[in-house]
C-alpha cells in the first residue's frame, strides 16, 4: 500500500487489541521519526507498552487497550503546530502501510504523562496519536464537498482536484474541515480556521492536499 493509497484507507480507530506491534515494524518506525526530527527539527516520539499520554476520562471511555501511541512534540516555535500536523499526517498514514491503525487523540491527551517520555523536556507536546491493531477498521468520517472547501481561477488542472480529493479525507480537530484552498496556476494557497487546532489542521491538510496533487506539481504561496 502506497501513501496515496492509505490516505482513502485510514480511519480513526479508537478501540484497539491487545497484539503487540512486532520488533521489525516498531523499528521501520522509528526510522521514520528520525526523518522526520532530523528534517523539521521536531521531538516526536514512538511510546510503547504503555498509555501514559492518554487522558483518564479517554482510557475509561474511548481508548480500550491503548498501549502504544506517538509523542507530537517540539521546541516552541510560531509554526512548530503546523510542523506536528504536517509530520502526524506522515506517520499515520505510514503507519496505515504496515497495517496498523491510529488515532489522533485532540484534547483528550496527557501532554505532562507524554513527556515523561521524552529526552529532551524543554519541548511543547501538542497531542499524541494512539498506534496499534484496532478491534476495527473504522469508517469514513462525514466529508464535505470539494466545492465547499475549494476554488480555482480559470479550468483547474487534474492535480488540483486530485489535491482537494486527498485533502477531503484528512483527519481534523471535532471533523470542522475547515479548509479553504485557492488555486491560481500553480499557485496554491491554502488556510485553515478550527480554533486552538488550526495550526495542526493546516499541517495535516497541506500533507494530505501534497500527496494528492504530487508536490512538484504546485507551490504554496
Amino acid at each position: 500500500m502506497t501513501i496515496k493509497e492509505a490516505i482513502k484507507q485510514r480511519h480513526m480507530v479508537r478501540k484497539y487489541t491487545d497484539k503487540k506491534i512486532p520488533v521489525d515494524l516498531v523499528e521501520l518506525l522509528n526510522a521514520r521519526i528520525e526523518e522526520n526530527n532530523k528534517k523539521y527539527g521536531l521531538n516526536l516520539k514512538l511510546v510503547i507498552g504503555n498509555a501514559d499520554g492518554i487522558a483518564g476520562i479517554a482510557k475509561l471511555l474511548l481508548a480500550k487497550e491503548v498501549n502504544n501511541y506517538f509523542v507530537l512534540a517540539g521546541t516552541d516555535t510560531p509554526d512548530l503546530d503546523e510542523k506536528l500536523g504536517y509530520c502526524g499526517a506522515d506517520l499515520i498514514l505510514y503507519a496505515q502501510t504496515l497495517g496498523l491503525n491510529t488515532w489522533w487523540v485532540g484534547g483528550m491527551y496527557n501532554g505532562n504523562g507524554a513527556k515523561k517520555n521524552l529526552k529532551n523536556q524543554n519541548v511543547r507536546v501538542n497531542g499524541v496519536i494512539a498506534v496499534g491493531y484496532g478491534q476495527t477498521q473504522g469508517v469514513q468520517h462525514k466529508m464535505k464537498t470539494a466545492e465547499e472547501i475549494s476554488s480555482y481561477n480559470g479550468t483547474a488542472p487534474q492535480w488540483f482536484f486530485d489535491g482537494v480529493e486527498a485533502l477531503l479525507h484528512a483527519p481534523t480537530a471535532l471533523n470542522k474541515m475547515a479548509f479553504t484552498v485557492k488555486g491560481d496556476g500553480n499557485k496554491v494557497s491554502i488556510t485553515c480556521s478550527s480554533g486552538h487546532f488550526a495550526g495542526i489542521d493546516l499541517g495535516i491538510g497541506k500533507y494530505h492536499f501534497e500527496v494528492g496533487a504530487g508536490a512538484d506539481n504546485f507551490e504554496w504561496v
